[in-house]
């Protein structure tokens, strides 16, 4: 799946058509520079999702954990691994809780930074590239729907 943005609002639209797509279980890697628009396309998939929370980067708490209002998906996970140090900076925060839970969806900004991804699903990889100062492309790979 491909889409193109020009506006934050078109960047939280896009993710609120992935949201839709996401099921309990699935991980999500975000690959996009600084300032790309990750944590607004996780504004829109959680919004999707019903989160009640305002949600925002992690950035510096590494992990943000919310409660959505479906069934079948109980938790959204954000985790941002940009200042993680290692990987036990990431398990001192309990990612496995979230990670190995099939009524759970784990998105990883910079995953690149990750050692170790849950082996038994491929994940979901989004890409966020600049086209100017204003556009961007976004890349889905592993999602259509019927995932």
């Amino acid at each position: 799946m491909q889409f193109k943005t020009v506006t934050p609002e078109d960047m939280k639209n896009v993710g609120k058509k992935i949201g839709a797509l996401l099921k309990g279980g699935d991980i999500v890697l975000l690959y996009g520079e600084l300032g790309s628009g990750k944590s607004t396309l996780v504004k829109g998939i959680a919004e999707v999702l019903g989160v009640k929370e305002t949600t925002g980067s992690p950035t510096f708490t590494l992990m943000n954990v919310y409660d959505t209002n479906k069934d079948n998906i109980k938790k959204l996970v954000h985790v941002d691994t940009y200042r993680l140090k290692d990987q036990q900076d990431l398990d001192d925060v309990g990612i496995d809780e979230y990670m190995y839970d099939e009524n759970c969806i784990c998105i990883f900004e910079w995953p690149d930074k990750l050692k170790y991804i849950k082996k038994d699903k491929k994940p979901i990889k989004i890409s966020i590239e600049y086209l100017d100062k204003d556009r961007r492309k976004i890349i889905a790979e592993g999602l259509s729907s019927s995932s």
